[in-house]
């Protein structure tokens, strides 16, 4: 004899996806508006360093579009085609984000290295006045998005890419003082090559992440292990508790199912809702699914407890 239980928690609140949604907007349109001033001034200058941040910052202001789009579809409600409706959106955007920060940081390392054997001639002057303003755009933006839920994926994955221009223009100032002091025009390509291996870093633990959660793995957060032994323990009519999966739909909401056996007798609607209370305050876990077992398992033999 079998049952089951469902807690289906679909109305999550949504006030921080719109306070992020809102600050990531501001964030593109400062990107977006300075990146125009950027590419001008690289092209007079003859500047890397400012080309490499121009580029970096048109995809900048693509990944902010992309993720602000990932957090209105969040919002959509489920229906019959998804029935989990679009949280995983911005998941796929974050790892969307992370893959397009590899390749920014490829083509700044082949274009540095030419640089380095075959320099070119940089007009400093011009080269530190856009770079300065740069720096000072993208210290805006980054304290904006600073302020968003950094333990969202989709927010991490648009802050990387206000931090890698941040970095940037650091390094384009850095380098047209260099390059005034000294005349050494090597500098410019150098600091490219150290910016982009510095966003690589950030961008593999993005990808990282973001993968896991589009892989189904468990959340990183949940002891998968301890579920099995704290409901038999705190649940006196649970005698086992087997089968147990768990995953995510983002980082904010974690998934279990689970099969219980219980005890002779036992009410199995109590047990269930005896399961899911447990569930949401030992593993803050709002979404289980729990099939209650009186005799053997349907699935076949009952592995250890847990």
């Amino acid at each position: 004899m079998t049952g089951s239980g469902h807690m289906h928690d679909h109305g999550h609140s949504c006030s921080g996806g719109n306070a992020s949604s809102r600050r990531i907007f501001v964030a593109f349109l400062l990107i977006g508006g300075f990146m125009i001033a950027e590419i001008a001034g690289g092209i007079i200058s003859g500047s890397l360093a400012l080309l490499a941040d121009a580029a970096h910052m048109f995809i900048d202001a693509a990944a902010l579009a992309l993720a602000l789009i990932a957090f209105r579809l969040s919002e959509r409600p489920s229906d019959r085609s998804r029935t989990y409706g679009y949280h995983r959106f911005p998941v796929l955007a974050a790892f969307a984000n992370g893959i397009s920060l590899v390749f920014i940081v490829g083509w700044i390392v082949i274009e540095a290295v030419f640089r380095i054997f075959a320099p070119t001639a940089v007009m400093a002057g011009p080269m530190l006045a856009v770079a300065a303003l740069g720096l000072v755009v993208n210290i805006a933006a980054y304290r904006i998005l600073h302020g968003a839920d950094r333990n969202n994926l989709n927010v991490r994955g648009a802050l990387l890419h206000v931090l890698g221009d941040l970095l940037g223009s650091a390094a384009a100032v850095a380098a047209a003082l260099v390059i005034m002091l000294t005349g050494w025009t090597p500098v410019d390509p150098m600091l490219s090559i150290l910016v982009g291996l510095l966003i690589l870093r950030s961008a593999w633990s993005l990808i990282r992440d973001s993968a896991h959660v589009l892989l189904e793995g468990v959340p990183t957060e949940l002891d998968i292990g301890a579920i099995g032994p704290d409901l038999t323990s705190a649940i006196s009519t649970v005698q086992n508790v087997h089968h147990v999966h768990a995953w995510s739909l983002s980082q904010e909401r974690s998934l279990v199912t689970l099969h219980a056996r219980v005890v002779g007798g036992a009410d199995p609607d109590s047990a269930v809702q005896a399961i899911r209370e447990r569930l949401a305050e030992r593993f803050n876990v709002q979404h289980a699914t729990v099939q209650i077992e009186l005799e053997s398992c349907a699935d076949g033999p009952v592995p250890e407890c847990g």
